[in-house]
């Protein structure tokens, strides 16, 4: 065969996302007495953090949790869903809304440190991966999937990434999403690539952990709010590998540095406090790999953006134990996990071999509803939240974009979804700043339809449209989730998405979705999807990769 590719039966098996864990914005008050802080080496300093002002929202939007507001989230706890989350007519689509212009230009930033450190391309990277995933059988109890669903494939992660605390996983994509022929390179990889955050917020000022100061020897290397990684999966050798996602900025004493990915830095110098808000994190709920270019959901803002052809290497000898040498004449570290960028002449990664620079950021230009947030509410106008992303292929290339709203707490949309031309969104990440890339599309969710007792039409982890159906996932804190089908339709005059009555079982905590579509390669088109929980999180949870196939799918819908 052309490439390889590992085999599936049915199955069922997969566990992670929803939201049980902390709201990745919050941020720790301090404790009575709390001690001072040291300023890490070569953090930001007042005045001088060198970091592009996007105007990045720094606001905790409880990161898509279907419990927020809602006590335990029982039978008992849940408060009743009002009668608007129930009746209501769809909220209008307003493309308008969906506005994305490019931010400040950091152009000079990324060549600066691409001179810096050696790079390494994703087919050699994919070469290096060096962490062993569990394939179909080798995952064993499939017990977190619904009995609507036949599971093809199934991929479960290393025993720390399955039962980790810390990084959570969220949003998937693939190269069946970067290019038409789904032929990355010179690799028979067929990358898969899943994208996780930091859930132990709030990072160098965790004065709830007695950790005012991340360096300190006493600190272990979870102290440090580390934002988003991405791991790459090899279908080809079932292996993957880590890359911790950065922001490249010059440090307090001029020096092309990185940090890793927050929704803002905070300028806490010297001694930390609550009102300096130290690191919070971003969710991203939602990713799409084109071309060269890696998007990635930021919450309230928009989309941060990544290029491939800049992954940094800092081990090129493969041997953690001794620094390599820098282009730049220093040296870089693997080993120390506290650390992150240029300090004291040595690069950090916070442990990571990997990391890859942001090279653009696409903002939303529209002003946001005024509403209350804190509940994952969500509003009929303004900003849409970038909850989850995807990409469809059936037609000219578009990304979907949505929102993950709970009703059960306010608001007045149970959430929308918008479209962009690909040819817009490239054009923006390349032009510059100010660069507009408008929604050729939009739509509120389908309303009136109930599940467990509120409304079925919220709480979407996940979207993509195939051949003109809309397919959702739909979370149900740490129960089995919902596949849901929707088909555009004019109601009274309107056009609106008109839900299909009928759902399909899913995992327990479902979250992103990417079609692998099969063009390139001739394998049957595959509906990829994760799940979040941890067995920590729930007696029967448990992390996967999972994908349904397609056909499967359309046919079950009926």
């Amino acid at each position: 065969m052309r490439r390889t590719r590992f085999a599936i039966g049915a199955a069922v098996a997969a566990a992670m996302l929803s939201g049980l864990v902390p709201a990745a914005g919050a941020v720790a008050a301090p404790a009575a007495g709390a001690p001072s802080a040291m300023r890490a080496a070569e953090d930001p300093a007042t005045g001088n953090e060198g970091m592009p002002d996007d105007g990045f929202e720094n606001e905790s939007e409880s990161e898509q949790d279907d419990l927020a507001g809602t006590g335990t989230g029982t039978a008992a706890t849940t408060p009743a869903p009002r009668a608007s989350a129930l009746a209501a007519a769809p909220v209008p689509g307003r493309a308008g809304d969906f506005k994305l212009v490019t931010g400040s230009d950091i152009s000079g930033l990324v060549t600066k440190l691409d001179a810096a450190l050696p790079k390494q391309g994703l087919t050699e990277l994919m070469e290096q991966a060096n962490r062993p995933a569990g394939w179909e059988s080798a995952c064993g109890t499939a017990g977190i999937y619904g009995s609507d669903l036949a599971v093809n494939h199934r991929v479960c992660w290393q025993s720390d990434d399955a039962s980790s605390s810390e990084w959570v996983p969220q949003a998937i994509t693939g190269v069946s999403d970067a290019q038409e022929d789904e032929d990355w390179g010179t690799s028979n990889s067929d990358p898969i690539a899943v994208a996780a955050y930091d859930a132990q917020n709030p990072g160098r000022s965790n004065y709830a952990s007695g950790a005012g100061n991340c360096l300190a020897s006493t600190t272990t290397d979870a102290c440090n709010e580390k934002g988003i990684r991405v791991s790459f999966f090899n279908q080809a050798t079932q292996m993957y590998r880590h890359v911790l996602l950065v922001w490249p900025y010059m440090n307090s004493k001029d020096h092309i540095s990185f940090d890793a990915l927050h929704a803002r830095e905070g300028k806490c110098v010297g001694t930390v406090t609550a009102s300096c808000a130290a690191q919070n994190g971003i969710h991203a709920g939602g990713m799409v790999w084109y071309g060269n270019y890696l998007y990635v959901a930021d919450t309230a803002n928009g989309m941060r953006v990544f290029d491939l052809r800049k992954i940094m290497d800092l081990n090129p000898d493969n041997k953690a134990d001794v620094d390599d040498k820098t282009p730049d004449g220093l040296t870089s570290n693997v080993v120390d996990k506290r650390r992150i960028g240029r300090q004291n002449n040595v690069w950090y990664g916070y442990g990571y071999r990997y990391v890859m620079p942001q090279v653009a950021t696409l903002k939303f230009s529209t002003a946001k509803n005024g509403g209350e947030t804190g509940g994952n509410q969500c509003y009929a106008t303004g900003r849409p939240k970038a909850s989850y992303i995807s990409l469809d292929r059936t037609d000219t290339d578009h990304m979907i974009l949505g929102e993950y709203c709970n009703t059960n707490n306010g608001g007045t949309s149970p959430g929308r979804v918008g479209t962009y031309p690909m040819t817009a969104l490239t054009a923006a990440v390349e032009g510059a700043p100010g660069t507009v890339a408008d929604a050729d599309l939009a739509y509120g969710l389908p309303t009136g339809a109930t599940f467990n007792g509120e409304a079925l039409w919220h709480k979407i982890q996940g979207v993509t449209r195939y051949e003109g159906k809309w397919y959702f996932h739909r979370s149900n804190a740490t129960s089995n989730g919902r596949l849901l089908q929707a088909t555009p339709g004019t109601v009274d005059g309107t056009s609106q998405l008109v839900g299909n009555a009928k759902t399909l079982q899913s995992s327990f905590g479902p979250e992103d979705l990417y079609l692998a579509h099969g063009r390139g390669d001739g394998f049957a088109p595959q509906l990829w999807s994760l799940s979040e929980h941890a067995p920590s999180v729930c007696g029967s949870c448990k992390r996967e990769v999972y994908s349904y196939n397609m056909a499967e799918v359309i046919s079950d819908f009926g």
